[in-house]
C-alpha cells in the first residue's frame, strides 16, 4: 500500500480482489466514487443544514454502500449512525452535525488519497 493511503479509513482489498488485476477497473471506480461523494456529501449536508431529516437519511444512505466498497469502514458505520438518527426523527441533531463533521472531514481526506492512487493508476495505463 502507497504511503499515502497509510493511517487512512481505507482498504482497498476488495477493490482490488473484483478488479482481478485490472487497474483500469480501479481507475474507473476511484474516478466514479471521486466524483459522485462530494455531491451526496453535500446533500446530506444541506438536508441537515434544513433538518430535512428523511432526505439526509436517504443520501446518508446513498453513500453508504460506496464506502463498503472501499473499506471505509469507519466512515461507513459514522454514516450509518447519521442515516438511523435522521430515520429516526433526530431527537439529538447537535450529534449529528457533529458526526457528520467528522465523517465529511475523513472522506475528504480519504477522496485526496484516492486522486493520488488513481493518478498512479493512471500513468501505468
Amino acid at each position: 500500500m502507497p504511503d499515502y493511503l497509510a493511517n487512512k479509513d481505507i482498504d482497498l482489498s476488495f477493490l482490488y480482489e473484483i478488479a482481478d488485476g485490472s487497474d483500469e477497473f480501479i481507475v474507473d471506480s476511484i474516478g466514479m466514487f471521486i466524483d459522485q461523494s462530494p455531491e451526496i456529501l453535500q446533500a446530506v449536508g444541506d438536508a441537515i443544514a434544513v433538518k430535512d431529516w428523511p432526505a439526509a437519511a436517504s443520501s446518508a444512505h446513498k453513500i453508504k454502500a460506496n464506502l463498503g466498497f472501499f473499506g471505509m469502514l469507519n466512515s461507513q458505520a459514522l454514516i450509518q449512525e447519521i442515516e438511523h438518527a435522521c430515520k429516526a426523527g433526530a431527537s439529538n441533531p447537535g450529534e449529528i452535525i457533529e458526526k457528520f463533521a467528522q465523517v465529511k472531514a475523513i472522506i475528504e481526506d480519504n477522496l485526496a488519497a484516492l486522486a493520488l492512487l488513481k493518478a498512479e493508476k493512471e500513468a501505468n495505463l
